[in-house]
């Protein structure tokens, strides 16, 4: 009977761990499908940050925030 006590104390543990593992995989699909800096296969193309769309936020979470072009760096 105390080994089964034991063994119940370890339910919470594999269940957090369990669910923190499903979270940082289900981020990297994420980050790896859905975002447009994560890049598979460099060869392709060897200057990735050139098709980086600025207006489109590359954060997790953005706040308001808005892209606007300064002009002094566009006529460079």
């Amino acid at each position: 009977l105390p080994a089964l006590f034991h063994v119940l104390q370890l339910i919470p543990l594999v269940g957090v761990l369990s669910f923190a593992a499903v979270g940082a995989l289900s981020f990297s699909v994420y980050s790896l499908f859905c975002k447009s800096d994560v890049i598979i296969n460099k060869s392709g193309n060897p200057e990735p940050w050139e098709t980086v769309d600025p207006s489109k936020p590359q954060k997790l979470v953005t706040i308001q925030q808005k892209w606007k072009p300064i002009e002094e760096l566009e006529n460079v």
